[in-house]
């Protein structure tokens, strides 16, 4: 049951990140660990979200932006093996942090013509230790690369209406990974709780404006935060098994500040956060037989109801999701689908509310395969 079940547990978690809080869209997961033997993994997600809102107060009232979220595609690698009976490693290859955001034109709408981009890419190695009775510790490095950039139009805002322009070219940087885990394999047992420490970045950056000319270049100085996982599974039943997780990314220590861009705004930020999220999920597995195995989970996300930018218009979720895993001999084909109810928010401009976003949603299809070798 443990081998057939927790690979379509793991696709219900991971894809549970999809739209969730801020930029993240992975959460991160380090369940690669817990395969058996030498085993590698591929899997991909298309996501499709419909995000979308209206102007209020005098920006005008009413004005639509029209769908400002395009369909993107994630994918994602792992390998691990065992060095001895109580060594093992792994190597994590994903996309955590990702934005796409771009306001048609020809809406009327007073942001229409803007649009922006953050691309991250993570290369995380991690080493385990299993202690004994089932206790083991784990720990590691996270290459990170991220660039992004970003062009605004923000009529009513005179600072922004002649158009602002920012390419923050890719950077490295590096944080780690620790964890500890307890499994106990006879009831399908499993509890681990990870720590990813945030990872530091300086990005040469090129902005233009109308109002302060260029090009004009710096260094912007931003780290993508903290977070801690919890997950756990066990058995519940014969061939069914009761997953979930809780996970805490600490967003509000998060500010992509621009040298122009904030002298423009006076002083505001083009990307940043109020609040810490807060993300749960639960699900629940179940062996048909040898060869076929299905999972359902459910998501949530607190509402904070502060005011968002313009750049980020979402603010908690809800989700319900469903994968189903085929076993043939050494592999694993998992493949899901998940419906994400996207938070209501209100968006800003210099302080001042300017849109509300209300009734959006994403959809989300994934596929893993995996072997064991």
């Amino acid at each position: 049951m443990k081998h057939s079940i927790k690979s379509a547990a793991a696709l219900c978690l991971v894809a549970g990140g999809v739209d969730a809080g801020a930029l993240d869209r992975t959460g991160q997961p380090v369940d690669v660990l817990f395969e058996d033997g030498r085993y590698i993994e591929f899997s991909f997600a298309a996501v499709s979200p419909d995000l979308s809102g209206r102007s209020i107060s005098a920006f005008p009232n009413g004005t639509g932006s029209g769908d400002i979220s395009p369909s993107y595609f994630q994918f994602a690698g792992a390998y691990k093996a065992d060095i001895n009976g109580r060594w093992s490693y792994a190597l994590i290859l994903d996309e955590p942090f990702l934005a796409d955001v771009s306001y048609p034109v020809g809406t009327g709408y007073f942001a229409a013509g803007s649009s922006a981009e953050f691309n991250s890419v993570a290369l995380t190695g991690l080493l385990q230790y299993n202690v004994q009775n089932g206790v083991s510790v784990y720990g590691g490095l996270r290459l990170q690369r991220v660039d992004a950039d970003a062009e605004i139009i923000f009529a009513g805002l005179a600072s922004l209406s002649g158009g602002y322009t920012v390419v923050a070219d890719g950077d490295f940087g590096l944080g780690y990974v620790a964890g500890v885990a307890y499994e106990r394999p006879d009831i399908a047992l499993r509890v681990s709780l990870t720590y990813n420490s945030e990872v530091s970045h300086r990005n040469e950056t090129t902005e233009n404006s109308a109002a302060l000319g260029g090009p004009n270049s710096s260094v912007t100085e931003f780290e993508t935060p903290q977070s801690v996982n919890l997950a756990f599974q066990t058995g519940i039943a014969q061939d069914t098994l009761l997953f979930g997780g809780m996970r805490w990314v600490d967003w509000s220590d998060f500010e992509l500040t621009p040298t122009n861009y904030s002298t423009l705004t006076g002083g505001a930020s083009l990307l940043s956060y109020a609040e810490d999220v807060y993300t749960y999920t639960l699900g629940v597995g179940r062996r048909i037989n040898n060869t076929w195995s299905v999972a359902a989970s459910i998501g949530y996300e607190e509402t904070q109801g502060n005011l968002f930018t313009n750049l980020g218009p979402s603010d908690g979720q809800r989700s319900v999701g469903l994968a189903a895993i085929y076993t043939q001999g050494n592999m694993k084909v998992t493949t899901g689908i998940r419906y994400v109810r996207i938070g209501d928010t209100t968006t800003g401009v210099g302080g001042a509310a300017a849109a509300s976003f209300e009734n959006n949603d994403a959809i989300a299809f994934g596929m893993k395969i995996g072997y064991t070798f």
